[in-house]
């Protein structure tokens, strides 16, 4: 019986030892799952790592190609106050309203002062068709000759082409009073410099109300009367001289450039309707 008895005590620390390693195990378990928690955040970030590098090479990229875009949205919204209001965009029509009628009134006062030069011309060819008076038949006059005292003959009438002459020797004189010649050139220099100024000025005026300009008929009208404008003015010179080729191309010019105001009248018209639309006082 002592054997059994002291058996017994000695089986009792394998099995102390078995249950302590149960112990360990399990709080080795449990220690260990906090820690897998715990570094799974760690991992999150590391694989969203690269998110933020991509964003700033994408805006590195596009960020030129915007700042290489034309401006267009920056000349509206009110960044240029009453340049962009009614009153401003209605100084165009207004204003090229005005130098239409004063383009014909200068082509008046050409064509007046072409009539000076033409209306001599004429007078020239009319005496070239006067008869060469009649010579005087040689008599031999004798001292106390009785013919000697008779009355000179009466004057013959004019005929019609010396009539002529006459009317048109009169109508010049009429024309070199009108001074027609400097009121050209002064009319003209100042069509010359106000149409450029206003043409220039009306596409200003559309971009500060729109911030673009709109291709069109109206703008392609307005730029060849522009040009039209300068190139009748740069055959002066040539006509001062006397060239009469530069003169008739001055005066086609001048009325082809008044045909193109003509046709462009209606596009500035509905260009204006929709300044009352889309735009406000002042």
């Amino acid at each position: 019986m002592m054997g059994t008895g002291a058996a017994a005590p000695m089986a009792a620390p394998p099995l102390a030892a078995a249950v302590r390693v149960g112990i360990l195990r399990v709080s080795c378990s449990a220690s260990t799952a906090p820690s897998s928690k715990s570094s799974s955040p760690k991992q999150v970030p590391q694989q969203l790592q690269p998110a933020p590098l991509l964003s700033a090479a994408a805006s590195a990229a596009v960020v030129p190609l915007l700042l290489a875009l034309p401006p267009e949205a920056m000349a509206a919204g009110g960044e240029f106050g009453i340049l962009e209001g009614r009153s401003f965009a209605l100084l165009h029509p207004l204003v090229m309203g005005g130098l239409f009628a004063y383009t014909l009134w200068a082509g008046y006062l050409g064509w007046q002062w072409r009539r000076v030069r033409t209306i001599q011309d004429e007078i020239n060819e009319l005496k070239k068709q006067l008869k060469p008076a009649a010579a005087a038949t040689p008599a031999a006059v004798g001292a106390g000759d009785a013919s000697s005292s008779a009355p000179p003959p009466a004057a013959a009438p004019k005929s019609p082409v010396e009539i002529k002459i006459d009317e048109l020797t009169e109508e010049r004189k009429k024309l070199l009073k009108g001074s027609f010649r400097d009121r050209h050139f002064n009319a003209g220099s100042i069509l010359l410099g106000l149409g450029v100024l206003e043409s220039v000025g009306g596409a200003l005026n559309t971009w500060f109300r729109t911030g673009k300009l709109f291709p069109g008929p109206h703008l392609f009208a307005g730029a060849a009367i522009t040009v039209l404008w300068a190139s009748a003015a740069a055959l002066v010179p040539a006509m001062q001289k006397g060239n009469e080729t530069a003169r008739n191309l001055h005066i086609a010019l001048n009325a082809l450039n008044v045909l193109l105001f003509i046709w462009q009248i209606p596009t500035g018209l509905e260009i204006v309707g929709k300044v009352f639309e889309f735009t406000t006082w002042p």
